[in-house]
């Protein structure tokens, strides 16, 4: 049977283009020790509501509320086969805060302002690599969603992007 599991990250960014990430404990049961988004698992009751569970997830990692943080909007959703019984979907927002914001420190881990030009150079999932180099050639110019395919490039991974847009619109108008 095929399994759905759904996840909601946050790319912060402060005044200095930094985004805040979340530094793993070592003895993490999953990520350990990587740089990770604020994020993570979609509860049950969340499943059609991925903004509220990223809200929930900023909040419990960060100890932001939604005071503290704005336009926060969708940008990217990711698909991932995980083996052959799992499908991952990633919701990713970009927000923006300020540096000077009051962070708590989470159980999980330490967190960290990382230059966005710098993820792909960073310990971070080949997904975080892949929305950073998108970001920086294409999604920092526009206000877009973009829709990720994770696949296997002759055994190395990478992503296969597509814009989302209503299909039945063009330029505005209908079809």
């Amino acid at each position: 049977m095929m399994k759905l599991k759904q996840f909601a990250a946050a790319y912060l960014f402060n005044e200095d283009e930094e985004v805040l990430f979340l530094q793993k404990k070592e003895d993490a049961s999953f990520l350990s020790g990587m740089l990770v988004p604020v994020g993570g698992h979609m509860k049950e009751g969340e499943m059609n509501a991925p903004e509220s569970a990223c809200i929930r997830e900023i909040e419990e990692e960060s100890g932001l509320d939604n005071d503290d943080y704005h336009n926060l909007q969708l940008r990217y959703i990711l698909y991932r086969m995980k083996g052959v019984e799992e499908i991952r979907i990633q919701y990713i927002f970009f927000g923006e805060m300020s540096k000077e914001s009051d962070l708590v420190a989470s159980e999980e881990g330490e967190l960290k302002w990382i230059p966005y030009r710098d993820i792909p150079n960073e310990d971070v999932t080949q997904t975080n690599k892949e929305i950073a180099q998108h970001y920086e050639t294409t999604g920092r110019f526009n206000d877009h969603v973009y829709v990720g395919v994770m696949k296997s490039d002759n055994g190395e991974p990478g992503i296969t992007w597509a814009l989302l847009e209503d299909w039945e619109l063009y330029e505005g108008k209908p079809f």
